[in-house]
């Protein structure tokens, strides 16, 4: 079996890296992404354990349930992370990228001729980035309500103050992403590590008093438990599942960290402070079965009750953040790869390329978040609407993974099949058990991914079509030289681009104005954004220059689906390139479609509708590309959709 590495191997004529360098960059690389990338997982503690014996489905708080559902965690920590993502599935990367938006952009560079697979493909993968977009709303509801509910530990007259509580937090942590996270992101890692640490000594201290816990670490105590509750316990798994509640955020964080510090994190750290804590809340139970309704907070002393609400409620908001940036992220991506209209992305950072904020979707999960807190009122109704979105998104992976290995790896059907059905059958039974939570709020997830899903392929549709338009009404290049002949236009010094979605045709934009004005530039040129299917494109590949003719020539400029374009930068790297153009002297002219009902587009009338208002709402073209409004020319266009 052939694999592409997880980096890239280090060139010859470079000098040799220091190996206490190297250990350094690791030991960086490892903290940060604690941080980052295992914040979501690592607070499943405080609610995972406790809905199996006190949720939706709580099962009795008896000894065999309470191995066998330890058991069944075990397992599903070592099955689904362990051995599915950091063993398999981080190797189905895109030049370093992870995620299920860089996953499908690999299968849709891949080599699949049949078009109505490859259509259906592109198609699930697509659904299952909508998807992520209601985890993203839940994740922070039930991750940051969950530890405000230690106040009812505390004392029960706290607990009107809960939910407002939990109000207030998210709100500033929504109010404050314009300003990124840029400098206290490097706090990220120490506080979760000491989160860690935190969890492992309590479950340590637990497992001392009643040893007996750690026996389920054998799986026939999971198996019994299924064979003994049957539906019931068929049903259980939907609480289990939380464990793992943020094993795809692990993936879609790799690019910023690399597949080894992730794994070298989850084994030395992250894996075995899970799993003490949850052994640790089980022997708390096999001694109290009383404890139910809270067991994190009962290991706790007395004494210690307060800091760990304020601990564990630093943690959920790390947590969130690292959810709420991935957001963000993915609709960079969407954006990007035209499955989404233009929305302001603003980069917080100048050092960091991952920290941006999009305000659009920083104010609709903001809205979304809150009004779940306020409509389920409690954590566990929340993870009663946890998990569909979530399994769907990683049979998804699982289904993406098997095309990846085969084409881009020239894996065999055994050797491919074997871990994509092992994957398949685990996701599959946690997918059934979750089913059952749709009439308790797991709607809601589902909803919101079919939302984004219907405007992904909304605008994805209504540009294709477009496009088939507005070729119809152009020009190649040698056509356009012949029609000038007979006529041709006044020259004016100057120069001008001309931005076009088909390179290869002149824009409509260029015919109209000589149309109308008789009048041509001294120095033209064509300019045609194409987003390649990698995350990033080295500078010295991003632009490529070709001479037309007649004063024209033709720029394409390539960029990947985790890159956001600026003209400034554009124009500097065609002067590398011998085109003397002068940003402050460029005159830049944009089409600007006026769209109407009425035309064959092949779309259905709502969705035309829907793709005119999403086109009228679209960021200004100028504003995205960082082009002086006073330096913008746009044309009219008015066309039928």
């Amino acid at each position: 079996m052939n694999e592409a590495p997880d980096q890239t191997p280090q060139s010859s004529l470079e000098p040799p890296v220091e190996p206490t360098a190297d250990r350094k960059r690791l030991a960086t690389l490892s903290l940060s992404a604690l941080g980052v990338v295992f914040g979501d997982i690592g607070t499943s503690p405080l609610y995972a354990l406790r809905e199996c014996f006190h949720g939706e489905y709580a099962i009795a708080v008896t000894a065999a349930n309470i191995l066998g559902v330890l058991s069944l965690m075990f397992w599903t920590l070592l099955l689904v992370v362990t051995i599915k993502y950091l063993t398999f599935i981080l190797r189905a990367h895109n030049k370093g990228e992870g995620g299920v938006i860089a996953l499908t952009a690999l299968v849709r560079a891949g080599k699949i001729n049949h078009s109505e697979k490859r259509w259906f493909l592109l198609l699930i993968g697509l659904f299952g980035a909508s998807l992520l977009y209601g985890d993203g709303m839940i994740t922070p509801a039930i991750s940051v309500m969950s530890a405000i509910e230690g106040l009812r530990i505390i004392t029960p007259a706290l607990d009107p103050y809960v939910i407002p509580v939990t109000i207030l937090i998210l709100a500033g942590l929504f109010l404050l992403q314009h300003r990124g996270t840029a400098r206290i992101g490097a706090l990220f890692g120490p506080v979760i590590l000491v989160w860690f640490l935190i969890l492992a000594i309590l479950g340590i201290f637990a497992i001392a008093s009643h040893p007996r816990t750690l026996v389920a670490v054998w799986p026939g105590y999971g198996i019994a438990f299924l064979m003994h509750n049957q539906l019931a316990g068929f049903l259980v798994l939907g609480a289990v599942f939380l464990v793992v509640t943020g094993v795809e955020a692990l993936y879609a964080d790799m690019g910023h960290f690399g597949a080894g510090p992730i794994r070298l994190v989850w084994l030395v750290v992250v894996l075995p402070a899970l799993l003490l804590n949850y052994f640790g809340q089980g022997a708390l139970l096999l001694q109290n079965p009383a404890f139910a309704h809270h067991p994190f907070y009962s290991m706790v002393p007395s004494w210690g009750v307060i800091p760990m609400v304020v601990m564990a409620t630093t943690a959920t908001i790390i947590a969130s953040q690292a959810v709420i940036t991935g957001a963000f992220s993915l609709t960079q991506q969407a954006v990007q790869m035209n499955y989404l209209p233009r929305l302001r992305i603003v980069h917080t950072s100048a050092q960091k390329i991952g920290q941006i904020y999009v305000p659009a979707i920083n104010w609709l999960l903001m809205a979304a978040t809150i009004g779940l807190v306020a409509g389920f009122r409690s954590s566990s109704k929340l993870a009663a609407a946890y998990g569909v979105a979530v399994t769907s998104t990683m049979v998804i992976t699982s289904i993406l993974f098997y095309v990846v290995a085969r084409e881009k790896w020239g894996w065999g059907r055994w050797a491919a099949g074997i871990p994509t059905g092992l994957f398949l059958l685990v996701d599959l039974s946690f997918f059934g058990a979750n089913v059952s939570k749709i009439l308790h709020g797991a709607w809601f997830p589902l909803v919101i991914g079919l939302v984004v899903f219907t405007l992904m392929t909304t605008w994805e549709k209504g540009r294709l079509s477009l496009a088939r338009q507005l070729k119809a009404l152009t020009l190649t290049f040698k056509a356009f030289q012949d029609s000038l002949q007979p006529e041709p236009p006044q020259r004016v010094s100057g120069q001008a681009i001309f931005l076009v979605g088909d390179p290869e045709r002149m824009p409509t934009v260029l015919i109209n104005n000589i149309y109308h004005n008789r009048v041509l530039h001294t120095t033209n040129a064509i300019l045609h954004f194409k987003t390649e299917e990698i995350p990033r494109v080295p500078n010295l590949e991003k632009v490529t220059v070709t001479k037309l003719g007649g004063g024209f020539w033709k720029i394409i400029v390539r960029h990947g689906f985790m890159e956001t374009p600026g003209m400034p930068q554009v124009i500097e790297l065609v002067r590398e390139q011998g085109l003397e153009f002068n940003m402050d002297n460029t005159s830049f002219f944009i089409g600007h479609e006026r769209l109407q009902g009425g035309g064959e587009s092949g779309m259905w009338r709502w969705q035309a509708a829907l793709f005119r208002y999403l086109s009228r709402n679209a960021y200004d073209v100028a504003t995205f590309y960082q082009i002086p409004t006073e330096q913008v020319i746009e044309v009219g266009l008015s066309m039928r959709l």
